[in-house]
């Protein structure tokens, strides 16, 4: 038997990596739109893992370890591929660079202690969290797609500015010590109509 546990409350989990990890190369290779596309399919698959993960009843073990592979993948997804992202988009030279470390090295902060206070907090009640500290690194998923958009209405050089300023004030978001209440039913809904309507907006780009 293999290590891990597996059941399909990971299932969504696993395909916003995969997602993540095409998305990298298609940025590579120069195919943006699509790039930033898988970006915003892993942002829509973190927020629904959570929902279909409470809809079992695990195990502990079962519930660290999805806090864990959670964590672990929204750092792939939505840590480093946005720091290629802005690489490939131009991102260079000591602001350039600057930006990208300060960015992950934030979403790798954040995440490390939301991973701390989660378990504690599962620990102390069942209640569902009702805000986050700081902002969350899935909001990437839609702030880089809109950036992007509005990248026709730049020059380059502008536009790199405006990629570095984004990485920046992001990366601050993440680490302050700020309450964001965590969107209902209602405003989740909007969220992934918002992101379905990037996904189409993206397809003029191709």
């Amino acid at each position: 038997m293999p290590i891990g546990y597996y059941n399909y409350t990971v299932l969504l989990t696993y395909f916003g990596l995969i997602s993540a990890v095409y998305g990298m190369t298609e940025a590579l290779d120069g195919r943006f739109p699509r790039a930033i596309a898988c970006l915003v399919i892993s942002g829509i698959c973190d927020m629904l893992d959570g929902k279909i993960a409470r809809t079992m009843d695990r195990t502990e073990d079962e519930k660290s370890f999805g806090i864990q592979i959670d964590s672990l993948c929204d750092l792939f997804c939505f840590g480093a591929f946005p720091a290629f992202l802005g690489y490939a988009l131009g991102l260079r030279g000591f602001w350039g660079t600057a930006a990208m470390c300060a960015y992950v090295l934030a979403a790798v902060i954040r995440l490390g202690f939301f991973n701390v206070m989660e378990e504690k907090r599962q620990k102390e009640t069942t209640d569902i969290r009702k805000y986050y500290q700081g902002l969350p690194v899935t909001s990437i998923a839609i702030i880089f797609p809109i950036v992007y958009l509005l990248r026709p209405c730049f020059g380059t050089d502008v536009y790199r500015r405006v990629l570095i300023g984004v990485m920046f004030g992001v990366a601050v978001l993440f680490i302050s010590n700020i309450k964001i209440y965590k969107p209902g039913n209602k405003l989740m809904t909007v969220i992934i109509i918002a992101g379905i309507a990037i996904l189409a907006l993206l397809r003029h780009y191709y």
